[in-house]
């Protein structure tokens, strides 16, 4: 520090008594003020005098000497005098650590800035994020200074992505912060205060698949869960919630389920996984926006930057995105709620984030693609509201099956606490089939454990549910106890305020069932007499879904707590109204839903029509609704009622008349479908004996004769009910045990389409039964991979005809068997054609036993060729093959080394030497595939 100041002329004397004397404030700030820094004293001119300070105390010190901005100066130099060696010493060392730590200090922000812009590095970790918190001012001003020189380095992009990375980092921490904190917890069902569990605590895995269905399925949502319960694990390829969006190609996923199979927890499920930094850190920024909150915002005009500020506050200082710097995931739950008119082909086209539009123009821009084109999309919906998305805007399909067979176990455990309870609930769940089916919906198992919790364990002294409506039933019952002891301290509730409610929550289930909305709003809630503003009245049953966010006034949107709930109480609503003689015909005319109901004139008559109203319905969107129905008209499930409803029930009804009427409408033979739905209305009304009947013969192991007369058809389709809800897997189906012909065929096409492997060789099958296989091969629904015709003369018009569901990319068949079916070189043509074909998944044909001759091998040769061809087993065993064809077959091997052929069946034909030498060199070939060649009884035979 003296190395450029001056001799002095006389000694410098500092007098210091203690440590409290030196003078260290030294504040250095930017300022307007000139502020002398000489302490070294390296341009001060030399001092005439000796300069002296003394310091007796702290007192002593001169405040003065305090470094700060303002237009003075201050003068470090009392008198003019110097510093003693002892002072400047110090001061030396001081200054070195100082600048020792500054240098490292930034050295560290400088790596920080320099992770930030490595593209392997896209964002701060957690404690970085938190170091800029706690050294925000200096990182300000390390940020600034950098950003300067960046600049004066002409590094003017480089200094803006680092700035925007940087911001991002801490509104990064922010958002996963207020994520974690509003989807921490679930609530099951009833969402009240304190009812909520941590959903990490409760959450059980469900099952997704994942692949295309280009075909909506409009069905009722049961019938598409009964479908699926049937279908087995192995078809479909499975995957986690988690890995969605591993494949970084893939911008827009679509995610289908109905309604409370989970899609919603598998959202929520995904973000806490997010944002507690277990899953998917490679994502910058998840915004989730469910279309029941967009629905409010219908008649605002917001950009997409407005309208991510307005939903999440957190990230208000976010200028932009910049998905091609950073991974952004935009989260639409709940597309078949959106009641926005989303029109993907006359919108108005918007690129600019920072424009106002429409929402619903907003919308179908980012789905497009013309919007952020690298932000990455998830959808979800209910099936029948898929295709509101044009195909080409979604990458991937992927369905939520709910819960597995394995994991409902699994739930319950998890659910109640008391192990033996627990078992006692699994045991009842599978005794009754309708329920077990039911429990892959989350939903239901939450209902099923609230209502056989209570009354399994003897509180309430109770009979067991076996039914659907006895379940509901109960629900039903419990949920008005608990709303009474909660609001109103009360164990029994006042039925007449009990009735007024359920009517109301029954008239807005029935009036939005029509409409087919599953989430309402207050002007629904109005038209139906439920007062907004007092719905804790009927929390009981009817949820609030959506609350008031912080800074977000959106509105309220309310739904029951699942569809079928919503469909239950719907029919209460009916059958309350129908047994009020003073009102029924009025209301029931006037709601235009059952007005065919007009001419009844007792209870029988109109459970009927109701009967008739559900069969009418093509997409089965009465059966549920309709199972209700009946199940309510037992005078034991009116019982249940009657505590909380008085006036409940019907002394006129003979439920036996209903009965007899729903076996007739069986017997008529009604798509399987809608069959299988009346059984299970039998079920409600605790009718079994068409079932029981059925029984009898599989118990016995006496299956009809060819004649099927030992079979009524009402006990025909009791069996494919039976079989398809066995509690077995249906592995095989084989129809020669029952009715082999084309007529059996038909009766027992619902079991083939839901087997894996379908028997049907030698059951007199003809080309008219290949084109109703067609059919069920070309379903996405379907589960069979094996079909066996066999032995059955189909003609090469038969296979023409079989050969338009195989082409069908939803075809998922592997093993086709069409040995002995008076097959010619017609057939090789159409079936090389199928294996050509990408989308197929042949993978093993036996042509065994049909006159192919050698030019049906060279056509069928074609479709071996093609790289698209995924054929690993051909049997061609006596099919009058000479040299010629083995020769063929020869070529295409050697030719196409990555043909996947590991398998060839020839024996029993007539080849030359040479053709059978070709086979067998390639056989040695280290090149060729080929692993399995079977020659038996050809006449040159080469050993």
């Amino acid at each position: 520090m003296e190395g450029a100041r001056p001799d002095s002329p006389e000694p410098s004397c500092v007098t210091m008594k203690s440590d409290q004397s030196m003078v260290l404030p030294l504040n250095f700030k930017d300022g307007g003020c000139s502020t002398d820094l000489s302490v070294t004293e390296g341009t001060r001119p030399d001092s005439p005098e000796p300069s002296c300070v003394s310091m007796k105390s702290d007192e002593s010190m001169d405040p003065s000497s305090n470094f700060k901005d303002g237009g003075c100066s201050t003068d470090l130099r009392p008198q003019k005098k110097k510093l003693n060696v002892t002072y400047r010493d110090q001061l030396e060392s001081i200054f070195k650590e100082l600048e020792l730590k500054v240098i490292n200090i930034v050295k560290n922000e400088l790596n920080t800035f320099k992770k930030l812009l490595n593209e392997d590095y896209p964002a701060c970790s957690e404690q970085e994020v938190k170091d800029v918190e706690d050294l925000n001012s200096f990182r300000e001003g390390a940020l600034k200074i950098t950003l300067n020189v960046l600049k004066i380095m002409n590094q003017t992009d480089l200094a803006n992505t680092l700035q925007s990375k940087l911001l991002v980092s801490v509104h990064q921490k922010k958002l996963k912060s207020n994520l974690r904190e509003k989807f921490k917890r679930i609530n099951e069902g009833i969402s009240q205060h304190g009812s909520s569990a941590l959903l990490n605590e409760i959450y059980t895995e469900l099952y997704i698949t994942e692949g295309w269905s280009g075909d909506v399925n409009n069905e009722h949502e049961i019938r598409q869960i009964e479908a699926a319960s049937r279908r087995p694990a192995t078809q479909e390829k499975p995957i986690k919630c988690s890995d969605l969006f591993k494949d970084t190609s893939i911008r827009t996923v679509l995610t289908k389920g109905i309604a409370g199979i989970g899609k919603t927890v598998s959202v929520q499920k995904f973000i806490m996984d997010w944002a507690e930094g277990k899953a998917n850190q490679d994502v910058i920024f998840i915004f989730p926006l469910p279309f029941r909150e967009l629905n409010l915002m219908k008649q605002k005009n917001l950009s997409l930057m407005e309208l991510l500020h307005q939903f999440f506050p957190e990230v208000k200082d976010l200028p932009s995105l910049n998905c091609d710097t950073y991974k952004v995931l935009f989260i639409f739950d709940g597309l078949d709620e959106c009641r926005l008119p989303l029109d993907f082909q006359n919108n108005e086209r918007l690129c600019n984030i920072t424009k106002s539009v429409k929402m619903d123009v907003l919308l179908t821009n980012l789905i497009k693609g013309n919007l952020l084109p690298s932000a990455h999309l998830w959808i979800t919906t209910r099936p029948g509201a898929a295709n509101q998305i044009p195909s080409q805007c979604v990458a991937q399909v992927t369905e939520v099956r709910g819960i597995s067979d394995p994991q409902k176990e699994k739930y319950f455990r998890k659910r109640i606490s008391d192990e033996n309870l627990a078992s006692k609930i699994i045991s009842h769940i599978k005794s009754s089939r309708s329920l077990y089916i039911m429990c892959h919906i989350p939903v239901f198992c939450w209902i099923s454990a609230s209502v056989l919790e209570r009354i399994l364990d003897g509180a309430e002294g109770k009979e067991i549910p076996k039914t659907l409506t006895q379940m509901f039933t109960y629900f039903l019952i419990f949920q008005i106890k608990h709303k009474e002891q909660k609001y109103h301290g009360k164990s029994d509730p006042d039925p007449h305020q009990t009735r007024a409610t359920i009517l109301a929550l029954g008239k807005l289930a029935f009036q939005q069932l029509k409409k087919g909305n599953l989430i309402f709003y207050e002007e629904d809630l109005t038209e139906c007499g439920i007062d907004v503003k007092n719905t804790s009245v009927y929390s009981g049953i009817c949820t609030q879904i959506f609350k008031k966010e912080a800074g977000l006034h959106l509105g309220q949107v309310f739904s029951f707590v699942h569809l079928s709930v919503q469909e239950f109480l719907a029919a209460l609503y009916v059958f309350l109204t129908i047994n009020n003689k003073n009102r029924n015909v009025q209301v029931m005319q006037n709601t235009g839903f059952f007005n065919i109901f007009r001419n009844y004139t007792n209870m029988s008559d109109f459970l009927k029509s109701a009967v008739d109203k559900a069969l009418q319905s093509k997409n089965g969107h009465l059966d549920l609704f309709l199972r209700f129905l009946l199940g309510l008209s037992l005078e034991s499930n009116q019982m249940l009622l009657r505590g909380l409803l008085p006036q409940t029930g019907s002394s006129s009804y003979n439920k036996e008349d209903t009965v007899r009427y729903i076996k007739e409408k069986i017997s008529e033979n009604p798509s399987p479908e809608k069959s299988i739905n009346l059984f299970h209305c039998l079920n409600e009304l605790n009718d079994d004996s068409l079932v029981q009947e059925v029984q009898k013969y599989l118990n016995r192991r006496v299956y009809v004769n060819q004649d099927g007369l030992r079979l009524s058809p009402a006990q025909w389709s009791a069996l494919v009910f039976v079989l398809l809800n066995s509690d077995q897997e249906l592995d095989k189906f084989d129809l020669s045990k029952y009715y082999p012909s084309h007529e059996g065929l038909l009766k027992m096409l619902p079991v083939v389409r839901e087997s894996r492997k379908a028997e049907l060789t030698g059951c007199n099958l003809t080309e008219e039964s290949c084109d109703v296989l067609s059919s069920v091969v070309s379903l996405n629904s379907s589960s069979l991979k094996h079909l066996n015709l066999g032995n059955n003369k189909l003609k090469d018009s038969g296979v023409k005809l079989l050969s338009a569901g195989l082409e069908n990319p939803h075809c998922k068949l592997e093993i086709l068997e069409l040995w002995n079916c008076d097959l010619t070189e017609e057939s090789c043509e159409v079936l090389s054609s199928v294996l050509s074909l990408n989308s197929s998944s042949l993978k093993h044909l036996n042509l065994s036993k049909n006159e192919l001759k050698d030019s049906g091998v060279k056509l069928l040769s074609a479709g071996l060729e093609n790289p698209h061809c995924k054929l690993e087993i051909l049997e061609l065993n006596c099919c009058s093959i000479t040299d010629e064809g083995f020769t063929a077959l020869a070529s295409v091997l050697k030719s196409n080394p990555s043909s996947r052929l590991r398998k060839l069946q020839l024996s029993d034909n007539d080849p030359g030497e040479s053709g059978v030498k070709l086979l067998k060199d390639l056989q040695e070939d280290p090149q060729c595939n080929l692993e399995e060649l079977h020659l038996r009884n050809t006449y040159w035979m080469i050993s």
